[in-house]
């Protein structure tokens, strides 16, 4: 991947796209955000314009260095767009609702995530046999204390969306299941839908384990350390 991006860049060096996307190899593959952080930098600094075309990475940075500020202004920089991961599909409010997670704001953090919520079932009732936006709906319902509800949807996203039928997209829905069983507390469901996840083709890297907030429920259970350490590049 980053010899491919390399060759891209020694073709087109001002490419702002492809500038980002291989400095994010090193914060997803190596857990390392600094070459992310400093791209983003010099793109502000020639074009901020620019930064627009990179909202999601920017974003995905602001999140792994866990900067307010800079999450804000990725948020900003999104717009209305929502932040897609093939068919999981994360809306504006429910990044809202993360990153006041992340600085432990409760009350913003429930006042978004109700808004994602009541966005989230009309994506849901228009779909309603689809796993994709069931699974979010299952997150934001496990960040409001729903247990049993966000429990429920995992699973039937799961069982709406098997590997079997969807290599790529089952996948995210055991991944997302992990997400739940990690935000209601349960944290060797998560660990076994994540180890669960490992026997597939999983977008869930060292990177995003290591930094990424969406698992801090997790930090320090020996059994979840287990497997980002399993993850780390030799």
């Amino acid at each position: 991947m980053s010899v491919v991006l390399d060759r891209a860049l020694a073709i087109t060096p001002d490419d702002v796209e492809t500038r980002a996307v291989r400095a994010f190899v090193d914060l997803d593959w190596k857990a390392d955000p600094q070459p992310l952080g400093e791209t983003i930098a010099a793109i502000e600094k020639e074009n901020p314009a620019a930064l627009e075309r990179i909202a999601d990475t920017w974003l995905s940075w602001a999140f792994a260095v866990r900067d307010p500020a800079a999450t804000n202004k990725a948020l900003a920089a999104l717009g209305d767009n929502s932040l897609n991961t093939d068919a999981v599909v994360l809306s504006h409010s429910f990044l809202k609702g993360l990153t006041a997670r992340m600085t432990k704001d409760d009350a913003a953090a429930q006042a978004a995530f109700t808004i994602a919520r009541a966005e989230q079932e009309k994506a849901v009732q228009s779909q309603p046999d689809y796993g994709p936006p069931l699974s979010v709906l299952g997150i934001i319902d496990a960040a409001l204390g729903r247990k049993d509800e966000a429990l429920r949807e995992g699973r039937r996203a799961i069982e709406l969306l098997p590997v079997t039928k969807d290599p790529i997209n089952g996948t995210h829905m055991i991944e997302n299941l992990a997400i739940i069983a990690a935000w209601i507390g349960d944290k060797d469901l998560a660990c076994e839908q994540l180890e669960r996840a490992f026997k597939f083709p999983s977008t869930v890297s060292y990177g995003q384990l290591k930094l990424h907030p969406l698992w801090d429920p997790l930090r320090g259970y020996p059994r979840f350390e287990k497997i980002v350490a399993s993850l780390a590049p030799k």
